[in-house]
């Protein structure tokens, strides 16, 4: 039996869920397994009640249609997200997750979405006819140990950081936040925004190792790790090799 163990709780799980976001909770799972880490996942639906303590919450993305469902749900859950946060909680938010934990998001109707505020980030829907920020991205982060990221991007909002914000990554090829600063995600002491849905943390499992740390140091203390890193599997290094040279050969550059 493992001697250490994590609750992750992921949040809305039928509705923010597009473009893989389901990938990042197996590969959790599986990486929490290769570092002999029990992983719990709880899941919390429209309605539902937060347990009483996590280490590690999840959200994915959505169409504006199910943020707009979502968004008086996750405001009914805000300052306990918050608290959770100011606690040491790790949070991955992806895309819509992302613009809803920011300080809010301007749908194309001219709606307002509040958001919980973790990130100090806005996020505006482009005017008509305006292009999607879609495609394979190739960015670097200076988060430890990790370097070189690789995932898949497909949202029209834009989002933009407030002063003295650290971004997750600086794009080499795609869009990133809005596809003018270079900017990708947001971080926030140990909360990871991005925009790079469900192929993030199977093809990036030095992600993945960074948010389990996090979550330990939440449950154990901050002396608490995982052994050494166990390398990444084959199948990860692949298709994060393929993701790259995607982007290379077909990502635009920012502000192109």
């Amino acid at each position: 039996m493992s001697e250490q163990a994590i609750r992750a709780v992921w949040l809305y799980p039928e509705l923010m869920n597009v473009y893989a976001d389901r990938g990042n909770v197996i590969a959790l799972r599986a990486r929490c397994a290769e570092h002999d880490v029990e992983c719990e996942v709880e899941h919390l639906e429209l309605a539902g009640e937060l347990p009483d303590d996590a280490d590690l919450v999840l959200i994915g993305g959505g169409q504006d249609r199910e943020q707009r469902r979502v968004a008086p749900d996750v405001q009914r859950h805000a300052a306990r997200l918050r608290e959770w946060h100011e606690g040491g909680v790790a949070f991955l938010a992806v895309c819509g997750g992302f613009q809803l934990f920011g300080d809010g998001y301007r749908t194309a109707r001219g709606e307002e979405l509040p958001g919980v505020g973790l990130f100090d980030v806005t996020t505006v829907a482009p005017p008509p006819g305006a292009e999607r920020c879609v495609g394979d991205v190739l960015a670097e982060t200076d988060l430890d140990g990790i370097g070189e990221v690789v995932g898949f991007e497909n949202h029209a909002g834009r989002t933009y950081l407030g002063p003295g914000v650290r971004p997750f990554a600086r794009v080499h090829h795609g869009w990133g936040n809005n596809g003018v600063d270079g900017t990708e995600g947001a971080v926030a002491g140990s909360a990871l925004g991005t925009y790079l849905h469900g192929s993030l943390l199977p093809r990036n499992p030095r992600v993945t190792d960074w948010l389990i740390a996090a979550a330990l140091r939440h449950r154990y203390g901050p002396e608490a790790s995982t052994a050494d890193a166990p390398p990444e599997g084959a199948y990860a290094a692949r298709a994060r090799a393929a993701a790259a040279t995607a982007a290379r050969e077909r990502g635009r550059t920012p502000a192109d």
